[in-house]
């Protein structure tokens, strides 16, 4: 039986340190929003998109898309205590789903090829699965059942680290050959450095 994959992508912060709302900041004349959901719509069955902070922003953004059909937004009414609380959100919409696949929205810039190669790592022995470059980790992840059931009955102020310190998830690595995985776009100076990489 083929496994349901949810792509579940975090859009619901501040971005307070940015100066300007993040999900709508445009890279290669795209939002990150739309580059994003782009390619996780070509890898998996759904996307769901969490909101909070201007989610009328984001709906009106995503109305434009023609893949819109396929994506559903999930309000996050606890969006101010971090985000944790917009994972668990997120998960509690995708009980059918034997995997997610959970994203950050700083990461327009992930190749289309990385996502293909990602879900062909899928192995239903491991329940987390994780890039890896010159042996560091980074994002995004694919999270299993198991796992899904350990973040859902966790307290609201935990997050991801500590659930990772979970020793009784069996976790997957594979080595990527882009430095995409680590991008993290909190300031200006962080947005200046991805426009301008080539």
């Amino acid at each position: 039986m083929k496994n349901k994959i949810t792509g579940l992508l975090i859009a619901a912060g501040f971005s307070s340190r940015m100066g300007k709302f993040k999900p709508l900041l445009t890279y290669r004349k795209k939002s990150f929003l739309y580059n994003i959901v782009t390619k996780l719509d070509s890898v998996c069955d759904e996307t769901i998109v969490i909101t909070g902070h201007n989610d009328d922003l984001i709906e009106k953004e995503l109305n434009s898309f023609s893949t819109k059909k396929r994506i559903k937004t999930i309000f996050n009414e606890n969006y101010q205590d971090g985000m944790f609380t917009s994972l668990q959100t997120g998960l509690q919409g995708t009980a059918s789903s034997h995997w997610v696949l959970y994203h950050f929205i700083d990461q327009p810039n992930l190749p289309n090829l990385f996502y293909k190669e990602f879900i062909a790592q899928i192995d239903d022995s491991f329940d987390w699965i994780q890039p890896k470059y010159n042996g560091k980790k980074g994002h995004p992840i694919l999270l299993g059942e198991e796992v899904i059931k350990i973040i859902l009955a966790s307290n609201p102020k935990s997050n991801l680290k500590q659930i990772s310190e979970n020793h009784n998830i069996k976790k997957k690595c594979f080595d990527v050959k882009t430095k995409s995985i680590f991008c993290d776009v909190d300031t200006k100076e962080d947005y200046k450095t991805l426009i301008e990489q080539k």
